[in-house]
């Protein structure tokens, strides 16, 4: 399941200026971070590799569909297997390593981080989600061409 893949420079920009003007911790995306350290954490990126080309935010889809995980933060919605939190949940048990997590969790991570490594991704550290392409095409090029519903 693909929750992201390119993202313009300009929206990298906004979302720059959306962290710097601050904010309490929010209970479902970034639970223990003030908004305004997001960026300082490494949970969003002034420069983002999305701009390039070269990055995706993924998971694995379920196939029962009938236990579905409910993740205490991060997207709520996303029929994945378990991995433990939600996609863009912005807190430490994000990272992709982290220790103890529930269930089938960290085996789904690894299953994951695998399967990426197998199609030549590495993973981002702090988030188990996001994956770069190891030969970048573009490695220093920012892209900034509007997407649009049309």
């Amino acid at each position: 399941m693909v929750f992201d893949c390119y993202r313009p420079a300009r929206a990298v920009s906004d979302m720059g200026e959306w962290t710097r003007e601050g904010g309490a911790p929010d209970p479902q995306w970034y639970p223990a971070v003030k908004r305004k350290d997001l960026i300082a954490k490494g949970y969003v990126g002034e420069l983002s590799t999305h701009s390039r080309g070269s990055t995706v935010d993924v998971a694995i889809a379920r196939v029962d569909r009938n236990t579905a995980p409910k993740p205490a933060c991060g997207a709520p919605d996303a029929d994945t297997l378990d991995f433990g939190t939600g996609f863009d949940c912005f807190d430490p048990m994000s990272e992709t390593a982290h220790r103890p997590l529930a269930g089938e969790a960290t085996a789904n991570r690894k299953r994951l981080v695998e399967a990426m490594r197998a199609g030549g991704f590495r993973n981002y550290a702090r988030e188990w989600w996001h994956f770069t392409l190891e030969n970048e095409p573009f490695p220093t090029q920012r892209f900034d061409f509007p997407l649009t519903a049309d």
